[in-house]
């Protein structure tokens, strides 16, 4: 009888070590804070290269429930469609969140549309070549379509300053922050297009990332896609 109290002793004190190990790991500081506030509105310029912001495209209506858990999520949203000369348009959504932290992961395509009713087909992992600077964005190209309309998407997602894709990547870049501290920040940059042709579409989409970051200096890429090269970043298996 008194071994197991002992053994049960034991087991407690282990239980509330750990706990008060976790609590005091618990990372507190926000990065976020460290830099400039970031203001998406004015750091994505409205006209750069060949295309101009298309003020005649009307505004993407989101469910009320699917709206929330955005305004939860993240602090800053950006929405906005760009034509060129030849009358091509793409689709822009950026969503900020200054806390990545457990409860507040980006919102992925692949969530947020069959949210609106759309079916999600070709999912696959990809490189954005970025042609000035030789370097390559990895990201997502998935297909979303709702009766007649097929829209090709292109996105990535950061914590931090550097790309992370999928679950593995988030949950190591967000361990790395944790180990000292630190609450990331993270994005999410969406593209697409109404097109049948994906292969077009996506070299579209490729276009217009590419005039978008000749557009901004090296602070201003260095908030939307991170900085590129790290270990981990290219690697797209």
């Amino acid at each position: 009888m008194k071994s197991i109290s002992i053994k049960s002793l034991i087991i407690s004190l282990v239980l509330l070590l750990g706990a008060g190990l976790a609590w005091a790991m618990k990372p507190t500081h926000k990065i976020a804070d460290d830099n400039s506030k970031i203001n998406l509105e004015t750091l994505v310029p409205k006209q750069f290269g060949d295309w101009r912001l298309d003020e005649k495209a009307m505004p993407v209506v989101t469910n009320p429930e699917l709206q929330a858990v955005i305004d939860k999520i993240y602090s800053q949203t950006l929405a906005r469609t760009y034509v060129n000369g030849k009358g091509e348009r793409i689709m822009l959504s950026i969503a900020y969140g200054g806390n990545q932290s457990d409860g507040l992961q980006v919102h992925k395509p692949e969530v947020c549309y069959p949210a609106q009713g759309f079916q999600i087909f070709n999912t696959a992992k990809g490189a954005l070549p970025l042609d000035k600077i030789n370097e390559a964005i990895p990201v997502k190209r998935l297909v979303a379509t709702q009766g007649a309309r097929h829209e090709p998407i292109t996105y990535w997602t950061t914590v931090g300053d550097q790309v992370a894709l999928d679950g593995l990547q988030w949950r190591l870049a967000q361990l790395k922050y944790g180990l000292t501290g630190n609450i990331p920040d993270g994005l999410l940059f969406r593209i697409s297009s109404i097109d049948p042709d994906d292969t077009r579409a996506f070299a579209l989409q490729d276009r217009f990332v590419n005039d978008l970051m000749d557009a901004l200096n090296s602070a201003g890429q260095a908030r939307l896609i991170g900085k590129l090269g790290k270990p981990g970043n290219l690697s797209v298996p």
